[in-house]
């Protein structure tokens, strides 16, 4: 199939080159050459705009930071919908405001195009060896079109209903790994203050009640002190203001959320904002005095 893929960043990278491995033509845009330079060497042709891409493919995915940039590359000037032809498929897997996908999906049937929204969950390694979860709104019957092509970026796929629900999953989805993620690092500056080994605690409690995807992919970064980036504090912090602003639309109190994304936004101002998810321990770290690890 001939797909067009836009944004090429920490995730969308790996994304579009499990698409070319698994033989799809590819077309590709990016705002970094040097992105699309490292996809186009993998297979992939380049386009000169987003519309570009749109003009010559019946399929259009986009993977962008947040919901204005998705606006500005749909909606704007060179954007999807100024190339894009009737009966095309829109997917955007970009984590954005349940609201903000509502809205483009409208602008987007206005012109005759279709369009789902599936985030995804897993981070760069999952993206990378093409097993992240992907979560789906929109109609059913264009998901099931397009299914296939989303399993040969993810293990999942699931439909979760109407536009702008993939988007509400992955907003649950943000809020359970971030408060995971601020539990652990919580917990192991209690073991490392009280004097005992992070590293055999972590042994002793990921097989039982305590163990979780989150817990083991993230305890061996902060026992470690390895903070590179699967996924940004600044993506997070972004994940965790979209799901409040929507709990703030819905009547739904996230107080827990609205803790994680505050020790979050101290790690902004503190300069780790593009530190892995896993930093939330330099918090801790800064109120304790104490490093869980290295």
């Amino acid at each position: 199939m001939k797909i067009g893929f836009i944004g090429l960043g920490i995730m969308g990278k790996p994304m579009a080159k499990n698409l070319l491995k698994a033989g799809h033509e590819l077309l590709v845009f990016d705002v970094v050459q040097a992105n699309i330079d490292e996809v186009t060497a993998a297979g992939a042709k380049a386009a000169a705009s987003s519309a570009d891409v749109a003009s010559q493919v019946p399929v259009i995915i986009t993977m962008l930071p947040n919901s204005p940039h998705v606006k500005t590359v749909v909606l704007g000037e060179k954007g999807v919908l100024e190339g894009a032809r009737p009966g095309a498929i829109l997917i955007d897997m970009s984590s954005i405001a349940p609201l903000a996908s509502q809205e483009i999906e409208k602008a987007c049937a206005a012109r005759g195009i279709k369009m789902i929204d599936a985030p995804v969950s897993g981070g760069e390694p999952k993206a990378i060896d093409g097993t992240l979860a992907i979560m789906v709104g929109g109609d059913r019957q264009v998901f099931e079109e397009v299914k296939p092509v989303l399993l040969q970026m993810g293990s999942t796929a699931v439909y979760c209903g109407t536009i702008g629900a993939g988007n509400t999953t992955k907003l649950a989805n943000q809020i359970i790994v971030g408060l995971n993620i601020a539990a652990a690092a919580e917990a192991f500056t209690l073991v490392k203050k009280a004097g005992v080994d992070p590293q055999l605690v972590f042994e002793a409690i990921k097989a039982g009640l305590a163990g979780s995807t989150v817990l083991n992919a993230k305890a061996p970064m902060m026992i470690g002190g390895n903070f590179k980036p699967g996924f940004k504090i600044d993506l997070h912090i972004k994940d965790l203001a979209n799901a409040l602003d929507t709990g703030h639309g819905v009547g739904a109190p996230l107080p827990l959320t609205a803790l994680v994304r505050e020790m979050m936004e101290t790690l902004h101002t503190d300069g780790f904002g593009q530190d892995d998810h896993s930093a939330l321990a330099k918090y801790y770290a800064k109120v304790s005095g104490t490093k869980i690890g290295k």
